[in-house]
């Protein structure tokens, strides 16, 4: 593959008059793993339509493989729509198989293949199950085989953890795991930001239609606010700290809990301890979350309408 496999530039789209997307531009390089993150409404389902040509933009370019988007290049692509549908009276082994050959494999293969995924992640009872008796897990996980069946080069997945429970979402984490480790390109688009964080190498961020972030999982990781537990028993030990904090209050514990701020970054601290004499008796940094570094982003606003999608879902 020696073109990016997804490339966007200025793109947009209205509806009825509201924008859905606004100048959105990025490009997806081979190998890589990317969350696709926002809440509803932000104009994620919408760019990863127009991306496969079901959608045209109104204005702006997108190139997959290189190309317009269009049927040539749907062999390559295995793609799972937000909205989940299987035909009811198929069995499982029959509706991975259909889609395997309607993205381009021999009917023997694509049954052999079917049953090899079905037994690999342990639904062999589900081979000959119509669809409309399979539980939403279990149909879920389906529709993913059949939507990778193909073993396509790159994968768009919309929502793929939406209305599962946690012991489906980590099964479904396992595979889009395995697609990556075989050096395949993934985009998937989620509100639920530990999916994002536990499996991507890249964030792309979007609020009201437009990109507001991409860069590097750690980039992103990094516009979290740098939060810590300190505590020290030296004289002028809290007027050392403080003026590098953007918060601090006492904790029950004689400790202190404390937010750095933005600029100041926690070996800067420690220095600024170490140089001015101050034993520490306690020094914590607290992790990180996709979570915190959202709310600097976007704002408290559009985290909690992710929060609340979150537990709705």
């Amino acid at each position: 593959m020696t073109s990016s496999p997804l490339s966007l530039s200025g793109v947009s789209k209205s509806f009825g008059g509201k924008p859905a997307v606004e100048g959105v531009s990025f490009t997806i390089n081979p190998g890589e793993i990317v969350g696709y993150l926002g809440p509803n409404g932000a104009g994620k389902t919408t760019t990863l339509r127009m991306s496969l040509g079901l959608i045209k933009p109104d204005i702006g370019d997108i190139r997959l493989f290189g190309h317009m988007p269009g049927p040539q290049a749907f062999g390559r692509v295995g793609f799972l729509p937000e909205e989940r549908g299987l035909y009811k009276k198929q069995t499982a082994r029959e509706a991975i198989a259909h889609l395997a050959r309607l993205n381009g494999m021999k009917g023997k293969a694509a049954f052999a293949r079917a049953d090899d995924m079905l037994d690999k992640y342990g639904l062999s009872d589900a081979k000959r199950k119509k669809n409309k008796d399979m539980s939403k897990g279990m149909a879920q996980k389906v529709q993913l085989l059949a939507a990778i069946a193909h073993n396509p080069e790159f994968y768009i997945l919309d929502e793929p953890f939406s209305g599962l429970d946690p012991v489906n979402q980590q099964v479904l984490e396992s595979i889009v795991r395995e697609i990556a480790n075989g050096g395949n390109t993934i985009i998937f688009s989620t509100h639920v930001m530990e999916h994002a964080e536990r499996l991507c190498d890249r964030i792309i961020l979007m609020a009201g239609g437009r990109k507001v972030f991409d860069g590097s999982t750690e980039l992103a990781l990094s516009k979290a606010p740098r939060r810590l537990v300190i505590a020290s028993d030296s004289a002028g030990f809290l007027e050392t700290v403080s003026p590098m904090a953007e918060d601090i209050s006492p904790r029950e514990d004689g400790a202190f809990a404390m937010t750095l701020k933005p600029e100041v970054e926690t070996h800067s601290l420690l220095e600024a301890c170490v140089n001015g004499g101050i034993k520490l008796s306690r020094f914590e940094p607290k992790p990180q979350s996709l979570h915190e570094a959202f709310v600097a982003m976007v704002g408290e606003d559009v985290t909690r309408e992710m929060q609340l999608e979150e537990a709705l879902s």
